[in-house]
Formats: structure tokens, sequence, C-alpha cells
């Protein structure tokens, strides 16, 4: 059975390329998003992908995905670490959701260490930059029964 899914990219990540290229790399959010879509069709797997700079708009877009999308990844940037809000939005729609960063934030400032993100989450990817995407579109496939 083919799956849709949506990858949900959180504030400043449509800057990445210029952002920080020592932390982030120079793979720009439109990269990220052709290398999910090929993933994607290569899986048989339709991919939604949003960004916003807003924690609202996340929240209606993680809402939004019951009923229409199988799971979610989720890159929240900087909200994983002060949002209770998108944490409950995740417990509320019962969707599986894996948090994903490009960078290790454990390798990173303190504040970093701690994700509300991770409390409603499968699982977490971080630290293997724009490849963490496809790994974690496996992971939400392999964690739907869709893959070995």
């Amino acid at each position: 059975m083919s799956h849709s899914i949506l990858i949900l990219n959180g504030p400043n990540l449509n800057l990445l390329g210029t952002r920080q290229p020592e932390v982030y790399g120079t793979t720009t959010l439109d990269d990220i998003k052709d290398l999910c879509a090929e993933h994607g069709k290569a899986l048989g797997v339709k991919v939604a992908f949003e960004q916003s700079n807003h924690e609202g708009v996340l929240i209606d877009a993680i809402h939004a995905a019951k009923g229409t999308h199988a799971g979610v990844i989720l890159n929240a940037g900087a909200y994983t670490h002060t949002s209770v809000a998108l944490m409950d939005a995740i417990f509320s729609t019962m969707l599986p959701v894996i948090e994903l960063h490009l960078s290790n934030v454990h390798a990173r400032e303190e504040f970093r260490h701690q994700s509300y993100i991770a409390k409603a989450a499968i699982g977490i990817i971080c630290g293997f930059g724009a490849a963490g995407y496809p790994l974690a579109m496996d992971a939400l496939l392999r964690y739907l029964g869709d893959a070995d």
C-alpha cells in the first residue's frame, strides 16, 4: 500500500545553504525537497514537503496531516527545544512522528539537548545532514510496516 508522508520543516530552514554552513552545510532546502521527492518516488510513497517560520502554521500542518498522511518527519528547528504546543499537537493527532535534525544537537549547546518533540516522537535522527531525511523516510516506512 502506498502511503503519503509529510516532511515538515521549521524556522530558519528556508535559509539552508547560506545559514551557518559550518554547522548545516551548503545543501539548500530545495535540494533536500528534491532528495525527498526522488527517495519517495523510489519507495512508492507520496511526499508532501512544507516549511514555516511560524509555530502556529507548523501546528496547523500537523493537525491537517491527520487523515491525510500516514506519518510526519519533523525538523522543528529551534522549536524542538521550546514548543510544548508542537508536542501537544503530535500527541493530539496520534500520528507517528520522527524528529529530525541536520546537526548532532547533542554535540552542541546545552539548551539544544532538551527536546519537547522527542517526548511525542517515535524516534530521532540527527547529525547526518541532508542524508537524515531519506533515513527518516525509511525509518517511518519501517515503523508503518512497509519496509524490511
